[in-house]
């Protein structure tokens, strides 16, 4: 009887046609957006005084480095949190299209391969937090945004646009905007070569988006306004027809942009 109503159930309502991994996707992308927004994230400096700052440029680094391992401890589950947000929904397509290369896999089996490639994604991405940190260690960026903001944003934008415009990021781009390619070249079977797969393309994804990340962190790593405009570009970038023209456009647009501030900083 039970499995007659199953049965009756699943005809009624078409579970393999729901977009499942899709929703899920976006679901967590929700809930780190909120967290992010409503600041329910614990913060590097532990809590009243990081009020002060903590969208002003390289100061979330500086209480993480100022506040020893538990400092960057809570720095890279906040840098986690924020790039669930920003990375999850241009990579529905990447997750998907995952999800349909398991043939002749139970959906229990499915399941654990998606959510191992999914955590492992998200894991690269919250070990790339290392470097603003390493970089804040060597330059305070709070210290020469204080100084000199117009010269080191500059600066910044020129890195952005030299990037943007090379050949690198148009490889990478390539992979992140066409990953059945990828998946099928490098697939491998079980959890185990899921989160190998991920790993290995999310190296690509750094590749394509790290100066972006660069300049967010110059103009405040917890700044929400930078963040949501990063996250458009990057994902216009990977899902839409022109994306490829967008980047172009965001590398001639901040070179433009960042050599007439050094230009006007320096006369």
């Amino acid at each position: 009887m039970s499995e007659s109503w199953a049965e009756a159930v699943r005809g009624r309502l078409p579970v393999d046609r729901l977009p499942v991994v899709a929703l899920v996707t976006y679901v967590i992308a929700l809930l780190a957006w909120v967290a992010i927004v409503e600041r329910w994230l614990p913060m590097p400096g532990g809590g009243g005084g990081s009020e002060m700052g903590m969208s002003a440029p390289g100061a979330p680094e500086a209480m993480a480095l100022s506040n020893g391992a538990s400092g960057i401890g809570l720095y890279l589950f906040m840098w986690g949190v924020m790039m669930v947000a920003m990375m999850y929904p241009s990579s529905v397509p990447l997750f998907r299209m995952y999800y349909r290369t398991l043939d002749g896999t139970t959906r229990t089996g499915k399941a654990a391969r998606v959510a191992a490639f999914m955590g492992t994604y998200a894991l690269v991405w919250t070990l790339v937090g290392v470097v603003p940190l390493a970089v804040n260690a060597v330059v305070p960026v709070n210290a020469v945004a204080g100084a000199r903001t117009d010269l080191l944003l500059g600066a910044t934008l020129v890195l952005v646009a030299g990037y943007q415009l090379s050949p690198y990021k148009n490889r990478c781009l390539q992979y992140c905007r066409t990953p059945l390619g990828f998946l099928m070249e490098y697939h491998e079977p079980g959890v185990r070569g899921a989160a190998r797969m991920s790993v290995r393309f999310s190296v690509f994804c750094v590749g394509c988006c790290w100066a972006l990340f660069a300049l967010m962190v110059v103009v405040g790593s917890m700044n929400v306004l930078w963040m949501a405009v990063i996250t458009l570009v990057l994902s216009v970038e990977r899902m839409v027809g022109w994306g490829e023209r967008l980047a172009r456009g965001v590398g001639v647009a901040s070179g433009v942009a960042g050599v007439a501030l050094i230009v006007v900083t320096v006369i």
